[in-house]
């Protein structure tokens, strides 16, 4: 009776009594409410102390409420008695993961939620979880994520008391903030003073400069005339950082390692900034050469408590952006460890912040000296393994201190404990061009043909995966091309980080190329493993890191033929009849298992070879495979004991003695094989296709879908090597594409162009092929 009563008026649910429980008509809502907040329905027969064991087994992460029925913090019952209920129903303006997690605490809490969704995400599974869900617009963000009028009016016909921004958006905006205190909507996030001021880089600047944090030095100045800048950056001294006065997440930012690179870096920030934040004020600082990127979680209430939830390393990151972050921050001395939590707090104070945020700070390795970066006014993206190591619901206490109630936890009382990454699984394709040292990691659009992931382990909050997609939804062209975040827990940072590279070997996906198998490089990088970090860490370990992209998993062939023969055999034991030409089976022809004499199946990439299959009609399901490559000394493999399961496509077998496990998907001519060992993506020999003419040396190809946003040079013009050609925008990122030799430009796209994937975007000619 206890703990029903506790839960009943902290959460904000209902006011729920015995009676009610099992009195009449009141069963059926009361079990319906109890199915919103648990995840379980509620029969008459069920007592009232399992439903307490399921609400408190279904929490996920010990919640605030059950800690103080269990006497584990020192608050009052006073205390209790007098916190202030949560919201009945809250709108979240976001989409994805973000809003999927965010509907989960709020279940767990029994508060209604309203998604707002573009067309493009009408299918979505975030709008699928939410209680209610309203279309705000077309897929283009401005007119439907970043539509401030037609949210609100979303608001006042849902009846939501608050709104939840989660990050990216209109998380960071004071405009929008103030738009809704005026519309009586209470928005889960700081004040717009502390927006303005901590979302102002120059402002927070100066603001940690009076509280006695070092800042990195630069130009943090009003002006914005781009010959004062460039001015400014030699007086700093390349290389220098281009950075957003507004921005975050890697966007408005350009490293310039060079005079010569500064005014296409400076107007590829601008741009991105205007069209990420609206505002495209930038600055200028020193880029330091060795700097890890260390960062602390903090929280403030209106009752002017605050703490800081540990911190941080995201050190390793591409495209200015983090791909793997870790907690606590490893190597870092329990004295800096209070030094640099003390100063985050201080920041936080400073402009009176409440709710979650974060504060970044650059360590110089040359120096041990830490400076201010900048302050994120919202929930960040990795904020689950914070939430890990301190066993606390960041968006429970988001709740909890908009509601006007005290932070749930001193500082005193915070504990970490172990240690948990996080990885984050892309949409994209990385490439290292051994010729020129260039990395790439090119957003990639597609359907989610295949998808597997490690199976989850809430209860003990070991892995956790955070994604908004399952099998069969697209990546599209639209939005951050993020599949997932995947999160482990692990008593130190070696077992956690082997927990990684296990879930990552788990971690299935076909349809859109991934950085998963980079990722796998990452962590089982010998420099990664014995904190050599810094930002650099790509840049400078990108051999050895491709390396182990790309190499071989052993019997990569061998799976692709068995995956081939044990679909044909099952096809065969079903008498399926498959009329679909495009179907790689019905192309085999007269391709049987168990026939009396070997068979082959021709493979054409990632290079050509065959596979000769022979069957063993004495042991059903043993086969002989004999790999044939050009210039390269047959390889047989003895396989024996070879099954399949149909639902998971989970592929066993003895491959040489050696028992194998892999997970194996086709898809038209495409072989996908998944094992311990790596992946690889094999392709069937099509019959009557024709190839591609070359594309010839001047001429461009899209890497990806996207829209040409500016164009720097015009038919007719003589371009050189290297030269900037046009900018290419895809996924909220913007890419310069610049000229592949020198030569007359022949034909180039043109701005608000949308392109697909291989189209020509220019085409560069020597004057003897234009007279041609």
């Amino acid at each position: 009776r206890t703990s029903l009563s506790l839960y009943s008026c902290t959460s904000g649910i209902a006011k729920c009594t015995l009676g009610s429980l099992y009195h009449g008509g009141a069963v059926s809502s009361t079990s319906s409410l109890f199915t919103a907040a648990t995840g379980s329905s509620l029969s008459t027969s069920e007592r009232i102390p399992s439903f307490v064991q399921t609400f408190q087994r279904n929490q996920g992460v010990q919640s605030h409420f059950y800690s103080t029925f269990k006497g584990q913090t020192t608050e009052s019952e006073s205390d209790v008695a007098d916190m202030k209920p949560l919201f009945s129903k809250i709108i979240i303006a976001n989409r994805g993961e973000i809003a999927c997690r965010i509907i989960r605490t709020c279940r767990k809490l029994g508060i209604q939620t309203v998604a707002i969704y573009s067309e493009a995400d009408r299918n979505s599974q975030f709008v699928k979880m939410a209680d209610e869900a309203y279309l705000v617009g077309p897929a283009e963000s401005a007119k439907s994520y970043l539509n401030v009028e037609k949210i609100i009016d979303v608001i006042q016909k849902s009846g939501a008391q608050a709104l939840h921004p989660g990050y990216g958006f209109l998380s960071e905006n004071s405009s929008f903030s103030r738009r809704l205190r005026d519309a009586g909507i209470v928005f889960i996030g700081p004040s717009e003073y502390a927006l303005e001021k901590m979302g102002d880089k120059k402002a927070s600047k100066e603001i940690m400069e009076d509280a006695g944090v070092a800042t990195v030095p630069g130009y943090h100045g009003t002006d914005q005339d781009p010959a004062l800048l460039k001015e400014e950056a030699a007086k700093i001294g390349y290389p220098v950082m281009v950075k957003a006065v507004m921005g975050g997440g890697g966007k408005g930012m350009r490293l310039v390692e060079s005079e010569q690179e500064f005014d296409s870096a400076l107007k590829a920030a601008q741009n991105e900034a205007r069209n990420s934040f609206g505002d495209d004020r930038v600055l200028i600082e020193k880029f330091i050469k060795r700097p890890r990127h260390v960062e602390l979680q903090v929280f403030g209430d209106s009752h002017g408590n605050y703490v800081y939830v540990f911190e941080r390393d995201c050190s390793v990151q591409r495209r200015m952006q983090k791909i793997i972050e870790e907690a606590p921050a490893p190597g870092l001395s329990p004295e800096l460890r209070r030094q640099m939590g003390e100063s985050a707090v201080n920041a936080a104070r400073a402009v009176n912040y409440e709710g979650a945020g974060t504060v970044e700070f650059i360590m110089d390795l040359d120096t041990d000296q830490y400076y201010f970066m900048e302050m994120n006014t919202r929930l960040q993206v990795e904020h689950p393994i914070s939430e890990m190591v301190s066993g606390q619901d960041f968006v429970e206490w988001q709740l909890l201190v908009a509601s006007g109630n005290k932070l749930p936890l001193t500082q005193q009382q915070l504990k970490c404990n172990g240690h948990a990454f996080e990885a984050r699984i892309y949409a994209e394709n990385p490439k290292f061009n051994r010729e020129t040292g260039k990395v790439e990691f090119l957003p990639a659009t597609g359907k989610l043909h295949y998808l597997r992931t490690p199976e989850e382990d809430l209860e003990r909050k070991v892995v956790r995966v955070d994604t908004g997609v399952v099998e069969g939804d697209e990546v599209s062209i639209y939005y951050d091309p993020m599949i997932a975040k995947l999160c482990v827990h692990g008593a130190t940072r070696d077992i956690a980080l082997k927990k990684l590279k296990y879930c990552l070997d788990d971690y299935h996906i076909a349809g859109v190329p991934t950085n998963i198998p980079f990722l796998k490089a990452l962590a089982t990088n010998r420099d990664f493993q014995d904190v050599k970090l810094d930002t650099n860490f790509i840049p400078n370990h990108k051999k050895e890191l491709f390396d182990a992209v790309e190499s071989k998993i052993p019997f990569a062939e061998a799976f692709a033929a068995a995956a081939v023969v044990s679909r044909v055999a099952e096809s065969n034991r079903n008498n399926l009849t498959v009329e679909d030409s495009t179907n790689p089976f019905v192309r085999l022809g007269g391709f049987r298992v168990n026939g009396e004499v070997t068979q082959t199946i021709e493979f054409v990439s990632p290079y050509e070879f065959t596979v000769d299959v022979r069957f063993n009609n004495r042991k059903p399901d043993s086969y002989e495979f004999t790999i044939r490559k050009p210039d390269e000394e047959p390889e047989v493999v003895q396989v024996s004991g070879l099954s399949i399961n149909t639902q998971t496509w989970e592929l066993k077998g003895f491959f040489n003695g050696v028992k194998k496990v892999s997970n194996t998907f086709i898809k038209d001519d495409e072989i996908h094989v998944f094992t311990r060992d790596g992946s690889s993506i094999l392709k069937l020999q099509r019959e009557s296709i024709g190839e591609h003419e070359a594309a010839s040396e001047g001429t461009l190809i899209s890497p990806m879908p996207g829209k040409i946003v500016d164009v720097h040079v015009k038919v007719g013009d003589w371009v050189k090597k290297d030269q900037p050609l046009l900018v290419l925008e895809a996924m909220k990122m913007q890419n310069t594409i610049n000229a592949p030799r020198a030569g007359r430009v022949n034909m180039i796209m043109a701005v608000e162009d949308l392109v697909g994937a291989d189209q020509v975007l220019c085409e560069i000619v020597e004057e003897d092929e234009k007279k041609e």
